[in-house]
């Protein structure tokens, strides 16, 4: 990997994950002497992530954080949900039965996490929930471009979504059903309506955040 590359994957990690806010400011020497590298590399990367829209550029003051729109949201999670809803249906039509139960007890120890507001063991469940029927539908190249998409979507924020616990149990429960039922079409929409339902709700409580900065100048 190049270091320009290195240094975008960083930003581009502290931005995603909610690390670093809208309207945060950047410099190419603070983050090459963040991670070890020369200046030029450092710059390369922050101007491809201005390419990507998560940066732009202030004169004098450096690289600044730009906000994610609801639109922009809305429009990774669609995204998502076709290379899903795709992988969802491969996978029905070579899921067993132990992979079938296999899934229901990280689903089992996600609803336990997110009842103990354990978030970062809920996130790593419900990401191994989805790598499980990914990795089971046998394309690496769909793969590859869903983990693409995953590093543009925002994460860390759907533990303060309300509702969000309760509405992800029901949609991987009948994402279950239908796999265990070796049912492509119904196992692909009911990953897309829930990679949908996430991309939703998620827009909505950051334009919800947005609202609240624009009065007290506060949120993320």
């Amino acid at each position: 990997m190049r270091l320009s590359d290195v240094a975008s994957a960083h930003v581009r990690e502290l931005i995603v994950s909610g690390q670093l806010h809208s309207g945060e400011f950047i410099r190419p020497e603070t983050l090459a002497d963040e991670l070890g590298i020369s200046a030029t590399p450092a710059r390369e990367g922050l101007l491809q992530l201005q390419t990507e829209g998560f940066l732009s550029v202030e004169p004098r003051r450096g690289f600044m954080v730009t906000a994610l729109t609801s639109d922009d949201i809305r429009d990774i999670y669609d995204a998502q949900a076709l290379l899903g809803g795709e992988l969802a249906a491969r996978a029905a039509a070579a899921i067993t039965p132990e992979t079938v139960d296999e899934l229901e007890r990280i689903q089992e120890a996600l609803e336990n996490a997110a009842a103990a507001k354990d978030f970062d063991e809920e996130e790593r469940l419900n990401h191994q929930f989805h790598a499980l029927i990914y990795q089971l539908s046998g394309s690496r190249k769909i793969r590859w471009l869903i983990k693409t998409t995953l590093a543009y979507a925002p994460r860390k924020f759907f533990a303060a979504v309300e509702g969000w616990p309760e509405a992800s149990a029901q949609d991987h429960h009948a994402i279950i059903e239908h796999l265990r039922a070796n049912d492509p079409e119904q196992a692909r929409a009911a990953m897309a309506r829930h990679i949908r339902n996430a991309g939703t709700l998620l827009a909505e409580h950051l334009s919800q955040g947005e609202t609240s900065t624009g009065k007290d100048q506060s949120a993320h």
